[in-house]
């Protein structure tokens, strides 16, 4: 049997009530997991020729949690970000991401970015899913077609994120 996004979404949002914290999150990260194994589920929502590189699937109206799903068709370097106030998972469906994560070695101060140095890299391949606790800073590396699921604590399209420079 499939697991529809409207599972996968109220699995999250059962999760996320219980609690919002890490335990939480951790919680839908193992849907995320799941999700991503359902074959169905991935060939509906992720499908390869897709027009645009994110798409909110869901957004939770009381918890403001968000599914998102994000495609790029060739390679794509991402610079260090974090996801401002919130959290998020990112799940990979199809393709390999090296993902960099950074320390902050100096705050943003005024007009001045945060200053990071790397401090570990890792591949995600299909069926990995990783969660970013608010303020954690990393990179993704694509150097092909990549699909992927993304858990956001709130839709990132909404939100200012820290000005971030690798030092």
């Amino acid at each position: 049997m499939s697991y529809t996004l409207d599972e996968f979404a109220a699995d999250c949002r059962r999760a996320l009530a219980k609690d919002s914290g890490p335990a939480g999150i951790e919680e839908v990260r193992t849907y995320v997991e799941k999700a991503l194994k359902d074959d169905d589920l991935i060939a509906e929502h992720l499908p390869a020729d897709a027009d645009k590189e994110r798409r909110v699937l869901y957004e939770d109206p009381d918890l403001k949690f968000c599914i998102c799903a994000h495609f790029y068709q060739g390679p794509k370097d991402g610079f260090p970000h974090d996801h401002g106030p919130t959290w998020a998972i990112y799940g990979q469906a199809v393709g390999e991401t090296e993902m960099t994560d950074w320390e902050i070695i100096k705050p943003a101060s005024g007009d001045e970015p945060a200053l990071v140095k790397q401090t570990r890299s890792y591949s995600l391949k299909p069926g990995d899913a990783h969660a970013y606790p608010a303020g954690a800073v990393h990179a993704p590396l694509r150097n092909g077609p990549t699909r992927l699921i993304r858990v956001e604590g709130q839709n990132c399209d909404h939100i200012t994120r820290t000005p971030i420079k690798a030092a």
